[in-house]
């Protein structure tokens, strides 16, 4: 409908589809797919697709800038942090892990969505509690995640708040939000084999102090260490690691509108140059 509607307000100029997951099309297919019988695949596509796709592609770009190296040498572990998150690892300006999969509930804890659990979970849920289809994905992506654990909200600065005056489930919430980023971050050390900058974005990433400082606690001992002070800031490109630290963590305000718009601009270009060089 909105393309329809722009071709008809703005007939002759090119419509431009940016995907979030065509970021992660390099992901090899030893990582993208699932364990299922091999023919779900070849029917229905099923297989990790991954999302934010423009958002860890920006900051990925602005990391290796930040950390004066050439794209292509650096290792970073981009996390992109709202209500919706997502890890990735990035190797040589390329995507070849990322926790969303299918669809955006794969991964970690989120405001709503539940991130990975037992698959049997779901079929027990469903007959103890007599949901349908429709019903149990609503629970899963609507009434789940930290919202879910803290019977609070999903608004990880209610949580903050929440926490501090000793509402424990506000604070459970929280630990696991932080806790299953954390295991994530290790295991794409392991990926990558070794790491040079652990990226924090969007909403959370960019202006919680408080979740990168959990996040990032007691990861010292693989050279990952924040300066308090510098931790501070809200919505800024800074470095906030210590001078001796061995892996820099970056916050980086994302700039997913700047991505599209590059995208297009090339695109429209590529076009234009396909259409002169065929011959009349």
């Amino acid at each position: 409908m909105g393309i329809s509607s722009c071709q008809e307000i703005m007939p002759g100029v090119p419509m431009v589809a940016v995907f979030d997951t065509a970021f992660h099309h390099t992901i090899p297919p030893y990582a993208y797919m699932y364990a299922l019988p091999y023919e779900l695949y070849e029917k229905y596509g099923i297989r990790k697709y991954g999302f934010h796709g423009t958002s860890h592609f920006y900051v990925a770009k602005r990391a290796a800038a930040m950390l004066g190296k050439p794209e292509q040498d650096v290792k970073v572990i981009t996390c992109h942090l709202g209500n919706g998150s997502s890890i990735t690892a990035v190797k040589g300006g390329k995507s070849i892990e990322t926790t969303m999969g299918f669809t955006p509930l794969e991964g970690v804890a989120m405001g709503t969505r539940c991130g990975s659990i037992d698959p049997a979970v779901v079929p027990f849920i469903m007959e103890k509690e007599g949901l349908s289809t429709r019903e149990i994905d609503t629970l899963m992506n609507k009434k789940s995640g930290v919202l879910g654990v803290s019977s609070l909200s999903n608004d990880f600065r209610d949580l903050d708040e929440a926490a501090s005056k000793g509402n424990q489930k506000a604070e459970l919430a929280l630990e696991i939000f932080a806790y299953k980023i954390k295991k994530v971050i290790g295991e794409y050390i392991a990926v990558l084999n070794g790491v040079d900058a652990i990226v924090f974005t969007a909403g959370i990433g960019e202006n919680s102090a408080s979740i990168r400082k959990r996040i990032l606690a007691d990861l010292d001992g693989i050279g990952i260490k924040i300066d308090e002070e510098k931790n501070k800031i809200r919505g800024q490109e800074i470095d906030i690691s210590t001078p001796d630290a061995t892996v820099r963590v970056l916050v980086i305000p994302t700039n997913e509108e700047l991505t599209i718009a590059r995208d297009t601009k090339e695109i429209c270009e590529t076009e234009v140059k396909l259409r002169s060089s065929v011959p009349i």
